[in-house]
């Protein structure tokens, strides 16, 4: 018996990183797993990837998480095909990195649709069917970077709101059975930080290595990380635990 036997879980960004990850692990613990990404392509792909208990399903679906009707059809097509929705898991992200004064107001904009926009759609969305079934499991991706990162006042923003918002939708949705938590990630080791490696003309090797030094734990962290606690926390085993969120850091600056 898996922990979401005949649960269907709903991951946004879940075509690769912590996404895809959590969609794998989701898979492997019984769930039907709707994999949704911008690119429906890449969600095909990898929703047809997934390790699939008896009986359970797969479909990839393309959206634009910043776009209520797109949003909509998604979660429309996933309870057509999947034949419900118990756990939604807002993971999609972008990054735009500048330093404030070069910090174009697009670069703000993109990041604060995807991440804060995105999270309060799909979750408006979702929590139609969750308050219905007086059951829903809302896990929302925070990063340790909502403390304040140099190059990041955008998405630092963003990743701190998404902390206000999932404390908010603890206090509005718990007395509907809907409980809702978020995490805030270390460094992992994903294409998204390898990216900022190339960015910064950094060997990825030499960029984990550094990141590895400056936690007490002495490594990065893997997708695989995040999708452990993600899986405690959308279970039945959590439904005492609302409006938090875990720090998942290796410890970050405790040394």
């Amino acid at each position: 018996m898996g922990r979401f036997d005949g649960r269907v879980a709903v991951i946004t960004g879940a075509a690769r990183g912590i996404g895809f990850g959590t969609a794998k692990r989701f898979a492997e613990e019984g769930a039907s797993v709707a994999v949704i990404d911008l690119d429906e392509a890449a969600a095909v792909e990898a929703a047809g990837r997934l390790p699939l208990a008896d009986g359970a399903k797969a479909v990839g679906i393309g959206c634009d998480v910043s776009d209520a009707a797109s949003v909509d059809a998604a979660i429309a097509r996933t309870v057509a095909e999947l034949g419900g929705i118990h756990v939604l898991v807002n993971n999609a992200g972008i990054t735009r990195d500048n330093l404030l004064f070069k910090m174009s107001e697009d670069d703000w904009d993109l990041v604060m649709n995807v991440h804060l926009k995105g999270a309060f759609l799909m979750t408006k969305a979702a929590q139609k069917h969750f308050v219905e079934q007086k059951y829903g499991k809302i896990l929302n991706l925070s990063s340790v970077s909502a403390l304040g990162n140099r190059g990041q006042a955008n998405y630092s923003a963003a990743k701190m709101g998404v902390q206000g918002f999932t404390r908010t939708l603890g206090i509005e949705l718990g007395p509907f059975g809907i409980n809702a938590n978020a995490i805030a990630p270390g460094f992992i080791a994903t294409e998204m930080t390898d990216a900022t490696a190339a960015r910064l003309k950094m060997d990825v090797e030499e960029f984990r290595k550094l990141n590895a030094e400056a936690n007490p734990v002495k490594r990065v962290g893997f997708p695989e990380d995040i999708a452990a606690a993600a899986a405690f926390l959308c279970s039945d085993e959590a439904s005492y635990i609302t409006g938090q969120t875990l720090y998942v850091d290796g410890g970050g600056k405790l040394g």
